[in-house]
């Protein structure tokens, strides 16, 4: 199938030489096959067709550099080389190897063994001394390899650990061009990459810049936040200037669960895809937390692009996404979040593709109760307008707003906590609370594919397993009268009260829980920003 060969043409004198070699395209977090097919006949020109880009363009001059500096050449005469499906755009650098290993073959410049040649998909790009450069979506990569039959994937050596995540077939690392037409020969045996035991363990390690420990007083926002990593719950944090709402937020990812192993390579997929994934951390194990600048565009929070690449909320899949300062963000940036929080995934269409990223992902949200930030403080006064109040909470829409399950108020520390050397609860211990209800959740929606923690449950779920009493229900019919809430609003304070009962380790949600879980939503009360001063 991959190996070359010759075809006499119409006219005497003119032969055509053909070879195959594969590789594969990036399609969101997923890959396609690509066959690459080389013609070499009589002429002069260099071809290369199947909607490639300007880098793809641009391989010939990288391509016949590697080549020269190992002692093989272009040949001379006209070469057209096929990326199929020709319909479908191709990107990147990638393609040099498989490109350089066909015109090889199709040359006749290196006789490669059939069965390795076309068992095998390709992928690296070339520098012009021959060495091979990393490449984008490695493990997807494999992943599509695996599914489509092929025995091993040849790939750059930097990418060969985050593929070997891949059971069932032969990852070769391969360091240039040489060393791949070597192995292609069967001159040279390279050994596969086995699944590297740091990568096992890279799940135990707990590195985090701040322990919950470290954080003064909070009680309540501390408690909050350990709900909210039970079930996974989306929360917005509403206080002053050095109330500690950054600190809370970016404590979180220490006392979150790492990912379970299907998790690890969904993320490991997104950051791949989107070039943010490195040598040194090739598998990610631990809960990603990512936390854009208020600066932040549509594209570079959602994903996009011409050839789309995951956005901030893709790479904070099964992880945090931390959104400080709210109500400086855009409002259209903003409202892009609202159908990704619902669906938890988000679909880029352009006129020739389309991609989708996974976006299940914790908002964990933190924002100024006014513009000069003092609303409500203890001992500082506003000067803002009940109006500038208004319309600075205004700048979160309801819509948006109702998607959160928590809403915190964080006031100041008083002074005693300010000097108190007494350290809080560790993340750790936190995090072992959270770990046994994150079980508990786990065996509750064994059953049902794709639901893993509370707050993935759909409402069908939520009518099936979150059952109150008469005496529950009444008290939440009591609330919603009282706040008005949205049934979007009451399907979250049920999935945030079953939270609080597997924490406690409670089988049914009892009035407490749902107390506990209805003063959560402060901003559902109306006029919530003047009610101190009623």
């Amino acid at each position: 199938m991959s190996q070359s060969k010759s075809y006499a043409g119409a006219q005497e004198g003119i032969d055509v030489s053909l070879s195959k070699s594969y590789a594969g395209a990036l399609e969101g977090i997923d890959a396609s096959l690509i066959t690459l097919e080389v013609a070499v006949m009589q002429g002069t020109r260099f071809f290369m067709v199947g909607l490639p880009d300007s880098a793809i363009k641009e391989s010939q001059q990288r391509i016949e550099a590697a080549l020269k500096y190992f002692g093989y050449r272009i040949p001379r005469k006209k070469v057209v080389i096929n990326l199929a499906p020709a319909d479908l755009r191709k990107e990147g650098s990638s393609y040099d190897l498989p490109i350089a290993i066909g015109i090889l073959s199709a040359d006749g410049q290196s006789s490669f063994k059939k069965e390795l040649l076309s068992q095998s998909l390709m992928m690296g790009e070339l520098s012009l001394d021959g060495q091979l450069g990393p490449i984008r979506g490695a493990l997807s990569m494999a992943s599509m390899a695996k599914t489509e039959g092929f025995k091993r994937f040849l790939l750059p050596k930097q990418n060969a650990e985050e593929a070997s995540m891949v059971e069932g077939i032969d990852i070769i690392g391969i360091e240039d061009l040489q060393e791949a037409v070597q192995f292609l020969n069967g001159d040279k045996v390279i050994a596969p990459t086995p699944l590297s035991l740091r990568l096992k363990r890279n799940v135990k390690k707990n590195n985090y810049q701040i322990d919950m420990e470290d954080i003064k007083g909070q009680v309540t926002a501390k408690r909050a936040l350990e709900i909210a990593a039970a079930g996974a719950h989306n929360v917005l944090m509403i206080g002053p200037p050095g109330a500690g709402k950054t600190l809370l937020g970016k404590s979180l990812p220490s006392i979150l669960p790492a990912l379970r192993t299907e998790e690890a390579l969904e993320v490991t997929k997104v950051y791949s895809a989107g070039g943010h994934a490195g040598s040194d951390n090739p598998v990610i194990f631990m809960s990603p937390f990512r936390s854009p600048h208020h600066t932040v565009s549509e594209v570079g929070l959602v994903g996009g692009g011409s050839f789309p690449r995951p956005g901030e909320i893709s790479l904070a899949h099964h992880g945090v996404l931390f959104l400080d300062e709210l109500s400086e963000f855009k409002r259209n940036v903003l409202e892009s979040l609202r159908q990704p929080m619902e669906d938890r995934q988000v679909v880029i269409s352009r006129s020739k593709m389309r991609a989708a990223f996974p976006a299940s992902f914790m908002l964990v949200a933190s924002m100024n109760p006014c513009p000069c930030g003092y609303y409500n403080h203890p001992s500082r006064d506003c000067n803002c307008s009940s109006s500038a109040i208004v319309r600075y909470l205004g700048k979160i829409s309801g819509p948006l707003l109702d998607r959160v399950d928590m809403h915190i108020e964080v006031t100041p520390l008083p002074p005693d906590d300010m000097v108190s050397t007494k350290l809080g609860t560790s993340s750790r211990d936190i995090r072992n609370r959270v770990e046994v209800a994150r079980e508990r959740q786990e065996k509750r929606f064994a059953p049902y594919r794709g639901v893993h923690n509370n707050s993935m449950a759909p409402p069908s779920l939520v009518r099936k397993l979150f059952i109150l009493s008469n005496k529950e229900r009444e008290y939440l019919r009591k609330v919603m009268e009282t706040i008005k809430l949205s049934a979007r609003a009451y399907d979250r304070i049920l999935k945030v009260s079953r939270t609080i009962a597997d924490l406690e380790g409670e089988e049914n949600i009892s009035s407490q829980h749902l107390m506990e879980a209805v003063s959560y939503r402060n901003l559902d009360r109306g006029n919530w920003a003047f009610a101190h001063t009623r």
